[in-house]
């Protein structure tokens, strides 16, 4: 992805998600993923897909066990 697809993809979860504490860096390196942050921590990362001409955009964010809150 190139930082203009990083600036649309950013403004589209800033608005989504209503909080402008979103960030999508661009990749220093070509073929590295796309990373997502949130307030200055790492939440995920982004994929292009491009398929019979059509472009979109996969989000994947892991959530550990340990950042969930306890049940009783």
């Amino acid at each position: 992805m190139n930082r203009q697809e990083c600036t649309l993809v950013e403004t589209y979860l800033r608005r989504t998600f209503g909080n402008d504490g979103i960030t999508v860096k661009a990749p220093k390196k070509a073929n590295e993923p796309v990373e997502v942050w949130l307030d200055g921590e790492f939440i995920g990362t982004l994929y292009r897909d491009e398929e019979e001409g059509e472009v979109s955009y996969d989000f994947n964010m892991s959530i550990l066990d340990v950042d969930l809150p306890a049940t009783r």
